[in-house]
């Protein structure tokens, strides 16, 4: 893995509902932007409950029904983890996902207690509008410092 790519670490409580649509669907979208080579995109939990298992079976449902390739399994990581393996000198952010969908829904809700599988396809639509948002800010910013 080079280290002038890109990262991205999608986090939810358990990894197996939304950090695991959110990773499928961010890389998908880069995939397919031709600009996956420029990205390393992974996803983890704050919890350790399901380290090891797939992702909820409504959550692989629901990417194989938008051909959104996915084959990892939970992993648990905190904050400290993340700031030891931070490169020295890293630039690295804590961002919340739904502060860029372009629709303003903001939080993207956990499906894991639904009766149904349409909390999950909400998910997947605001990983799919907040995907879109995430990439534009960040042509923005470096067309913006191209200009300056």
């Amino acid at each position: 893995m080079s280290a002038d790519k890109r990262k991205a670490l999608f986090i939810c409580l358990g990894n197996i509902c939304r950090s695991p649509i959110a990773e499928g669907v961010f890389q998908k979208t880069v995939n397919d932007l031709n600009l996956g080579e420029q990205w390393e995109i992974d996803s983890a939990a704050i919890g350790g409950w399901h380290v090891g298992n797939p992702p909820d079976w409504r959550a692989l449902d629901t990417m194989k029904k938008h051909n959104v390739p996915y084959n990892n399994h939970a992993r648990q990581e905190n904050m400290r983890d993340l700031k030891r393996k931070a490169p020295k000198g890293s630039t690295a952010k804590l961002l919340l996902f739904g502060d860029y969908d372009p629709e303003g829904d903001r939080i993207i809700r956990d499906p894991y207690y639904d009766s149904d599988s349409k909390g999950f396809e909400k998910c997947y639509q605001q990983s799919v509008r907040c995907s879109k948002g995430f990439l534009e800010h960040l042509e923005n910013k470096v067309t913006n410092n191209q200009q300056s």
